[in-house]
């Protein structure tokens, strides 16, 4: 295969990825990156919507298909093709290729791939032993399987909005599609079952995924504590009700905060030695975890005033010195230009594309023994 040079993980594996936007993309990129040969499948009569999204983040830039850096970031390491599924010609090179594949995926409702005589009733007589995983919203059964959506309506659905905000204010969500960053983990781990299950017993798999129930599975604690408590979170802000101070902190410069989490009363008391001692530090109503949460806006505001005169890397630095969690709040920047661990692990690398240039995320799980790469870029429409 292009761009390798010694097996990997996933060599000798094939994949035709009939799915779109983020999340399976995002799943299939990761067996790509470890040597599956993905075959990225797309259509011009309708555009995977992640072309045109996107593109405007550049500067001078002209409108281009293969200018969109999500587009170019989720389908690195794969192959592509373009099929017009709405003509027999498309459909028959589909077949042949489901012919040589071990895994095909979608993330559509149950109608598409049926229309297009691409189910798994319809695979299967093609190849026995196929593994097909159908990733859509929300499963290929039940009231709402033909329900369509993307990240952002997932993510009010199963929970994740109502969550996130603060305590007098309405649900805010996320600033991403969160849903299209924790399914790929999902997606990329129920395939390479599907694979081992195939390799000890010869049998394939039809495998009906929905995201829905995924992201919902991930607020298990949030769902026990309305079974066996009859209590519904609220949203708290960035409060905790087992840590205080615990938040975000204004820090010196433009927009430049910090993370604090004190769980012990031993942190508290090494928070208050990074701090300079202050009088406030020294206050009996703040010496006790339960004390701190009384008086959290108080507490809060004595924190706040202190993080304001230095820069987030020294609090950061000082307080993780004394074993106080701290972290800096980073923007784009700094992950692109300033991380050091980010760096050291080899977090970007180059790769060459007309449009979007040469800098693009690697693979973020690496195999000690065989370390998945990023291979090529051949995202050209």
């Amino acid at each position: 295969m292009k761009g390798m040079t010694t097996p990997q993980a996933m060599t000798g594996i094939r994949v035709l990825d009939f799915s779109w936007f983020g999340a399976a993309p995002i799943g299939t990129k990761w067996l790509a990156d470890h040597g599956a040969e993905v075959i990225r499948v797309e259509s011009h009569e309708r555009l995977d919507s992640l072309r045109v999204l996107g593109s405007g983040h550049f500067r001078d830039y002209t409108p281009d298909l293969n200018g969109s850096g999500f587009f170019n970031d989720f389908n690195s390491s794969k192959y592509g093709i373009t099929l017009n599924l709405n003509r027999p010609e498309g459909i028959e090179i589909a077949k042949r290729l489901v012919a040589i594949s071990d895994v095909v995926i979608d993330s559509f409702t149950r109608r598409a791939m049926r229309k297009w005589g691409l189910y798994y009733d319809d695979l299967v007589r093609i190849k026995p032993d196929i593994i097909v995983i159908n990733a859509s919203q929300q499963g290929h059964t039940g009231p709402h399987a033909d329900y369509l959506g993307f990240g952002y309506n997932l993510q009010a659905l199963a929970g994740i909005n109502h969550l996130t905000g603060y305590a007098d204010g309405y649900p805010l969500g996320t600033s991403v599609n969160y849903p299209d960053f924790v399914m790929p983990m999902f997606i990329a781990s129920v395939i390479i079952s599907a694979l081992l299950y195939r390799k000890r017993t010869g049998k394939g798999q039809h495998i009906d995924f929905s995201q829905y129930q995924a992201m919902v599975s991930t607020l298990g604690p949030i769902v026990m504590d309305a079974m066996v408590n009859d209590r519904v979170q609220a949203r708290t802000g960035g409060r905790s009700a087992t840590a205080a101070p615990h938040g975000i902190y204004p820090c010196q410069g433009d927009d430049r905060w910090c993370a604090i989490a004190v769980f012990t009363d031993e942190e508290w008391q090494s928070l208050g030695r990074v701090a300079g001692r202050p009088s406030w530090a020294q206050e009996p109503r703040f010496q006790t975890l339960m004390g701190r949460l009384k008086h959290v806006d108080d507490l809060d505001a004595h924190v706040a005033s202190w993080t304001a005169q230095h820069p987030p890397e020294t609090v950061m630095q000082q307080l993780q010195a004394t074993g106080v969690a701290a972290g800096v709040v980073q923007n784009a920047q700094d992950l692109l230009e300033h991380d050091p661990q980010l760096r050291h692990r080899g977090h970007y690398h180059q790769l060459n594309h007309p449009v979007t240039g040469l800098t693009y995320y690697n693979s973020s799980c690496q195999l000690l023994e065989i370390h998945g790469i990023l291979r090529f870029n051949e995202g050209e429409i």
